[in-house]
């Protein structure tokens, strides 16, 4: 398994001391079933797959969580046609109008009869801690499930600072000075794709694919005032991936070169396999979290100053 979007979030060193908890944390944030008549559950499954009750993996430094979600499938269309159905009974019936306040109870009715038999969608979402660095890197490129995901650990350490990324130097600056300049930072080269806005309030948007982003084409766009919101990159050869102006990173993906270093052995066991990539994707991905923090400047937080 290699994460394909990378929302990252970062926590001080104090919390070390409740992650040498973990385990025994999340065993009382298991996944239940969802009920008759809940919308939707929250929680931890296991990372090996449902025949395991394991809740996390470990290597070295790094543990490998998944959070698990099950979601009533109730359509709006359907929950509308159904309280038709029943207006229309009652007008029938009683020749009355009805009310705004009647109309919401009546809706809520038709949800509590809708909800037993409406379709369950399970889904799951990655991430993983970096205890050494104080990463949280979380398999989604979606803000709100990366939310959600840190609200789950939240709440099963009873209290868990991270924080989402507050760069020193903006990132949407920084690529569009890359780009106009058409020199990169050391070890970067360009992709094939980029995303360039202009800033104004409902401004152009132009997306480039299989692109070489040092044309005369782009810079026009560039000339006319737009800047970089999304940039293709890749990393030393090892990785290839976009960068988003609010750091998140999407399209991640390692290159032959890094697949390569997988043995063979790996491919034994699922268990071996997992291991396998995981400890070779968390270094790999280190290197670009430092690179992160060098170019945009994403220092990790101290406690402290969160309390003040």
């Amino acid at each position: 398994m290699f994460f394909r979007n990378l929302t990252l979030f970062r926590f001080p060193k104090s919390t070390s001391k409740s992650l040498a908890e973990l385990d025994g944390l999340l065993d009382d944030h298991r996944l239940r079933p969802c009920g008759p008549i809940e919308l939707a559950t929250r929680g931890f499954v296991s990372p090996y797959g449902r025949d395991s009750d394991e809740l996390t993996h470990r290597a070295g430094k790094f543990t490998l969580l998944a959070i698990g979600s099950e979601d009533k499938l109730l359509p709006s269309s359907v929950i509308g046609e159904a309280l038709a159905v029943k207006i229309a009974e009652i007008t029938d019936k009683e020749a009355r109008r009805i009310g705004a306040r009647e109309r919401k109870r009546l809706k809520e009715e038709v949800m509590t009869d809708l909800l037993p038999r409406a379709f369950v969608r399970p889904s799951r979402v990655f991430a993983y801690l970096d205890e050494a660095q104080g990463w949280m890197v979380i398999d989604t490129a979606s803000r709100k499930l990366a939310e959600e995901a840190v609200t789950q650990l939240r709440e099963a350490l009873g209290r868990f600072p991270a924080t989402p990324m507050a760069p020193a130097d903006s990132p949407r600056t920084l690529m569009t000075d890359w780009l106009v300049g058409g020199k990169l930072p050391q070890g970067l080269s360009w992709g094939d794709e980029c995303e360039l806005r202009d800033p104004a309030e409902a401004g152009a948007v132009v997306r480039c694919r299989r692109q070489d982003l040092e044309s005369d084409e782009v810079r026009e766009h560039l000339k006319s005032g737009k800047q970089v919101f999304q940039l293709g990159l890749e990393l030393d050869g090892r990785m290839a991936f976009v960068l988003g102006e609010d750091l998140t990173i999407r399209k991640f993906r390692f290159l032959d070169i890094v697949l390569d270093e997988i043995g063979e052995d790996a491919a034994e066991s699922a268990r071996a396999e997992l291991d396998a990539r995981f400890a070779l994707m968390t270094l790999e991905t280190r290197r670009l979290l430092e690179k992160l923090d060098e170019w945009f400047g994403l220092p990790r937080p101290d406690e402290r100053d969160q309390e003040r």
